[in-house]
């Protein structure tokens, strides 16, 4: 296989005049990056970029770890992730643990689950030696599953990290459940009800605690029997409809889209309309918000973001190879509210 320098001896030029012109870089005259790209065309040479990369003890390589890619909020932060890599000149290598594939929802609770798939692949990144790892989370928890003297700079996207090392970037659900209900209260709204997600999970605390926050800045209180416990699917949504589609309450809050379109499904069998006898509200903008009728007001997550500031914050510490204050290791980005026709002012 032909090298730099015979590409370089080739044209009569120096190896350095050729690595710059394939990697982009000025000061070459026209005529010379033509006379290098013609030959590299002709040679069909291929740059050794690990062997080159190896020599400066970085490959600019970085592990992206998915607990699931099929979980609905995965692919955004992922590619956000890539893209801010790819515009640094970082590589990205992709691993799917298939969690939810292999396990369904057994393994929220089970460390060692996780573990025997994790390791292998951790083990791998570091004999390829990525510089860094980015790890996303299939929910918001805590992750106890990396092991605590792990080498490489780690950043968690969409969890919270339990090692001082691992900084995180999740969703603020307080506030987002704080503006929520706010945003309900605004209308004229007092007698709310909320369909949450399942009760222990992280998601589901901190939006509850924002909504509590708000009601209680307003002079009122969220009763347990204000508040139905789902499992974040659409058939709990319907369930939660016929406990407060009573006419007790003028508002309904869900916490995700999905039980949201089951609000929507026991208001139609039971001829009452969205938007004009009753308020609903959802979480999460997924595409069946848009597709309801009325259209869904919800709150859009910013996945885009989380993954652009995971990147971001780790490309910093490979580049200061300094590990971030432990202070400042929790980075929590805020949701933005989509207004469409499910909300209506009380008259």
């Amino acid at each position: 296989m032909i090298t730099a320098k015979e590409i370089a001896n080739i044209c009569g030029v120096s190896p350095s005049t050729v690595s710059n012109i394939l990697n982009g870089k000025p000061n070459v005259s026209e005529e010379t990056r033509q006379k290098v790209w013609q030959v590299v065309r002709e040679t069909g040479y291929q740059p050794n970029y690990f062997a080159a990369n190896m020599r400066k003890r970085s490959t600019r390589t970085i592990g992206i770890v998915a607990e699931d890619l099929g979980q609905f909020s995965t692919t955004p932060i992922l590619e956000s992730a890539m893209a801010y890599c790819d515009e640094n000149d970082y590589r990205t290598i992709i691993m799917n643990l298939r969690l939810y594939d292999k396990w369904k929802d057994t393994w929220y609770d089970d460390e060692e689950k996780v573990r025997q798939s994790l390791v292998p692949v951790l083990n791998e990144l570091q004999s390829i030696k990525v510089d860094g790892v980015i790890y996303i989370a299939g929910h918001g928890r805590v992750i106890h599953c990396l092991p605590q003297d792990f080498p490489l700079p780690t950043m968690i996207a969409y969890a919270i990290s339990d090692n001082d090392r691992m900084p995180s970037v999740i969703l603020d659900d307080e506030q987002g459940g704080y503006n929520m209900t706010n945003y309900l209260l605004g209308l004229g709204h007092k007698k709310i009800a909320v369909i949450a997600g399942v009760k222990d999970n992280m998601h589901t605390q901190e939006r509850m605690k924002g909504c509590r926050k708000a009601l209680n800045e307003a002079g009122l209180s969220l009763q347990d029997q204000d508040v139905f416990f789902g499992d974040w699917e659409r058939d709990s949504g319907n369930q939660g409809a016929q406990k407060f589609c009573n006419g007790d309450y003028s508002a309904i809050w869900c916490m995700n889209d999905l039980m949201a379109a089951g609000v929507y499904d026991f208001a139609r069998q039971k001829k009452i309309e969205i938007g004009k006898d009753i308020t609903v509200i959802g979480y999460d903008n997924r595409q069946v918000a848009g597709y309801l009728y009325p259209g869904l007001t919800t709150s859009d997550l910013p996945l885009k973001e989380i993954g652009i500031q995971s990147a971001q914050i780790l490309i910093g510490m490979l580049e200061k190879k300094s590990f971030p204050d432990p202070k400042h290791k929790l980075i929590k980005v805020g949701s933005k509210m989509v207004l469409r026709n499910s909300a209506v002012k009380m008259k």
